[in-house]
């Protein structure tokens, strides 16, 4: 089964080229040009991965992973950008992306590449490798419930109180394999391995009152 793409850049030139090297692998079920017009198109067309720029009209390719995560937790993301700012790498990786490739990479690369960022592995450029130990200290010292998705603090909120998954699943009116992968994410965040050690964060930092007696 062909892997559905979804493409998202503000240049009309780099989205055709795109479609020419990757078409003949994957399905292109989409496009758009700024963050509204990729938001609404990823909805839409239900993608399994989306290959975005760092730069975009409306807010960049981080805003449109923050406004699509909660919606379609298990929707992969690549950058392909010409940054290679540590600035830039940082505010992607923080956003959730995938991969992070520069658009210097072989077109005969880039197919794998893709393939790899949908398969749950993390390619990245050479150019931004050296970045990424420092952005992964970053996130994991700046890994507060506050620093989560409200969809994701909503989840910590009625675990953290008791509820089961499927209570949780049931109040919050998503199916339950939903809610594990949101669990999932929550955990990776947050580097906690159970929901009894996701309770103990969420009553240390006062997010939610322990139970008394």
């Amino acid at each position: 089964m062909r892997r559905r793409i979804y493409l998202v850049d503000d240049h009309d030139v780099v989205r055709a080229g795109m479609k020419a090297v990757l078409g003949d692998r994957f399905d292109i079920v989409g496009e758009a040009a700024d963050v509204p017009g990729a938001v609404a198109g990823i909805l839409q067309t239900l993608p399994d991965m989306v290959v975005l720029d760092v730069k975009l009209p409306g807010g960049g390719g981080a805003a449109v992973i923050e406004r699509v995560q909660h919606i379609l937790p298990d929707l992969k993301y690549m950058a392909l950008t010409v940054s290679t700012s540590r600035d830039d790498v940082a505010n992607m990786m923080h956003a959730g992306v995938h991969g992070y490739i520069t658009k210097t990479t072989s077109t005969n690369e880039l197919p794998d590449l893709i393939e790899q960022t949908v398969q749950g592995l993390r390619p990245v450029s050479p150019d931004v490798a050296a970045f990424l130990l420092d952005i992964d200290e970053d996130i994991a010292a700046g890994s507060t419930i506050e620093g989560l998705t409200p969809r994701e603090r909503e989840v910590v909120n009625l675990i953290a109180r008791g509820y089961s998954y499927r209570e949780t699943a049931a109040r919050m009116n998503i199916s339950v394999k939903t809610l594990e992968n949101h669990m999932g994410n929550i955990f990776e965040k947050l580097s906690v391995a159970s929901r009894h050690e996701l309770a103990a964060l969420a009553y240390e930092e006062g997010y939610v009152q322990p139970p008394s007696g």
